[in-house]
């Protein structure tokens, strides 16, 4: 080595020790963890008996998964740059293609297939209008959360469907039954949703994709990105999984109501945001969203278990989403 070689100076980078550059690398990841851990001991203190019993844990598994299912997905749109706020209404809208096509054949496997393929028409529908005439995804999805829900209720004239013919079908056992004789198929599902769209997101071309579109979408036009396909085909997830987590909690309460899906708005979007997930889009993470989700279905019960009233709710999701963004801001600048 030359004493030229020798006199240079180390890179920023390579300045850096390992943990270091572990910490910058996954500094929202790490954020979230640590609010999770911070809101778990603080419930903890307040209701020991409820969350030192297995009860809860098991509650939290049956029931997160109908919003946490959607925010996974979600994640890719709002990374992109663009809102999907349509997702409540597929979520009873693919359930239609369900109740028709059952009715129509007495197959719960055809109509489960139908649900997802009606979830895969309205994400298709979404993306269309987004990315083909170019009406912004917070106008364009507001419209078709309307116009998802107005089909639904034409076709059902507001009535439900009882599902207990799923009750005795493998299909109901692999969709809400209980691995083990206790914890919720639906919670591997979430977790199987999850791994899968983190590996094409992280360790896919598709995802770095997803990644430049929403961090400069001139910038990936010019290396050949085609952001239009990228987006119309994040819609179509959200839509698709969205349908499916419509089936799952129709399944687990064994009826179908023209309204399923109200009420999962804020709850989702709150999971993707609190999460790390930019609103300006570029930046994201699957990991996040999913510890976030469990965050969000954590502070109804643990309000409840620790003696506060349901007004204590909005107060400490903002402080809960004031605090992990805080965090995670001061993280970062902490490793620049």
């Amino acid at each position: 080595m030359s004493s030229e070689e020798t006199a240079r100076p180390l890179s920023k980078s390579a300045q850096r020790g390992p943990v270091v550059r572990f910490l910058r690398k996954y500094a929202l990841q790490l954020g979230i963890f640590a609010v999770a851990l911070i809101v778990w001991v603080l419930f903890l203190i307040g209701a020991p008996r409820t969350f030192l019993s297995k009860e809860i844990y098991i509650s939290f598994m049956s029931t997160t998964p109908f919003f946490a299912l959607i925010a996974i997905p979600l994640t890719l749109v709002v990374i992109t740059g663009e809102i999907d706020l349509s997702f409540a209404s597929v979520m009873s809208f693919g359930m239609v293609g369900y109740d028709l096509v059952f009715v129509a054949t007495g197959s719960v496997w055809l109509g489960f297939f139908a649900c997802l393929a009606f979830g895969i028409a309205a994400g298709l529908i979404n993306g269309l209008i987004v990315v083909k005439f170019g009406v912004p995804s917070l106008v364009a999805t507001i419209g078709t959360w309307y116009l998802f829900r107005g089909v639904v209720l034409v076709i059902t004239n507001g009535a439900g469907l009882g599902l207990t013919e799923t009750t005795n079908t493998a299909l109901h056992d692999i969709i809400v039954g209980r691995a083990f004789g206790v914890i919720p198929m639906q919670f591997f599902w979430t977790i199987a949703i999850g791994a899968v769209i983190w590996f094409f997101l992280n360790r896919h071309r598709f995802g770095a994709h997803v990644y430049l579109t929403g961090d400069n979408i001139e910038s990936a036009r010019l290396m050949g990105v085609n952001v239009g396909r990228v987006k119309i085909l994040t819609f179509v997830i959200v839509g698709l999984v969205a349908a499916f987590a419509g089936f799952v909690v129709s399944t687990e309460l064994l009826f179908y109501w023209p309204t399923v899906g109200d009420g999962y708005q804020l709850t989702t979007i709150a999971s993707v945001f609190l999460g790390g997930t930019s609103v300006f889009g570029g930046t994201g993470t699957i990991f996040g969203t999913f510890v976030a989700s469990f965050i969000i279905g954590a502070i109804n019960a643990g309000i409840v278990a620790s003696g506060l009233t349901n007004f204590w709710t909005q107060l400490i999701y903002g402080l809960i989403i004031v605090a992990s963004v805080s965090l995670q801001t001061l993280i970062g600048r902490r490793l620049k």
